[in-house]
């Protein structure tokens, strides 16, 4: 009896093993293949930076891959100041709606409306682009003049399409405060608005970051979207009515036919937009880990 007792614990054991290395290997996968990505992506696109050198490719200002000018200053321009726009747009607008959602409405009303936001999420984003093409392309180009596809455009449409991003993970950042904050707040005779602002959103705060964090991925890796109604003009946009070129947009319009140093070049273009989204993420997330460590 004690020995089959024995054998079966052996068993159960081995099969805990097991089951953990399935896990290990499950979890390492995702980082392998970001690794692979890695690599391809810098080996592709390094060389031509060093051949014509970091400052020509980053600060140069005009691209025609034909006479073998790669400049990207113009579109490292373009998607900064289309992310800035729509973050500007996209932040405010999502944080009301999450403090709503929260705060200021019935259970009844946030059931219906937090999965019609979150169903945003899965609109494709030709859909937003032909959207604007049809409907805000015209409206600011009768409005405000200019052509219309433009950085104002590309901005208001990124900075919908972030939006499910920034309420679905802000309304689940407010809702995990613990009750006992909003009542011992409201008992200190503070109001509703003083209680989110000055309870809730510190409480919160590593949550809202990580919300606004990711809508700012959504919006400088977007493609088809921008490619659509920005203008795809390369060249350093004067203001929010002209025309812009993005990164992706920059990968997107110009892979299916390009060759050569050509081609490296966008893989370069790859690279840089690799450098920037990690270096705002690590900008974010080292300003939110300062503010955790705030009393």
């Amino acid at each position: 009896m004690a020995g089959a007792v024995k054998k079966r614990g052996n068993r159960l054991e081995r099969n805990d093993r097991l089951v953990r290395l399935a896990l290990l290997v499950i979890a390492f996968s995702a980082v392998s293949v970001l690794v692979v990505i890695t690599i391809f992506i810098v080996g592709q696109g390094t060389p031509i930076m060093f051949r014509y050198g970091f400052k020509s490719f980053l600060a140069g200002s005009d691209w025609y891959p034909s006479e073998k000018l790669f400049g990207l200053w113009p579109m490292i321009v373009g998607s900064l100041a289309v992310t800035a726009g729509a973050l500007v747009i996209g932040v405010p607008l999502g944080l009301s709606c999450a403090i709503v959602l929260t705060e200021f409405s019935s259970k009844r009303v946030r059931g219906v409306i937090k999965p019609i936001v979150e169903l945003l999420a899965g609109i494709p984003s030709v859909v937003y682009g032909f959207i604007g093409v049809v409907i805000l392309v015209p409206f600011i180009r009768e409005t405000f003049g200019g052509p219309g596809l433009s950085v104002l455009a590309a901005s208001i449409i990124l900075g919908i399409m972030i939006l499910p991003t920034i309420i679905s993970i802000s309304v689940d950042s407010l809702q995990a405060v613990p009750p006992s904050y909003r009542e011992g707040s409201i008992a200190l005779g503070a109001t509703r608005w003083q209680t989110v602002k000055m309870v809730l959103f510190p409480a919160a705060r590593s949550g809202i970051i990580a919300s606004i964090i990711l809508g700012m991925g959504r919006a400088v890796g977007e493609t088809m979207a921008t490619i659509m109604v920005a203008g795809n003009a390369a060249e350093v946009p004067g203001s929010l009515l002209a025309p812009v070129r993005t990164l992706t947009s920059n990968v997107a319009l110009e892979m299916s036919y390009a060759t050569g140093e050509h081609r490296e070049a966008l893989f370069a273009t790859g690279v840089v937009l690799f450098v920037i989204i990690m270096v705002l993420n690590t900008i974010a997330n080292a300003t939110s880990a300062k503010r955790r460590k705030q009393p």
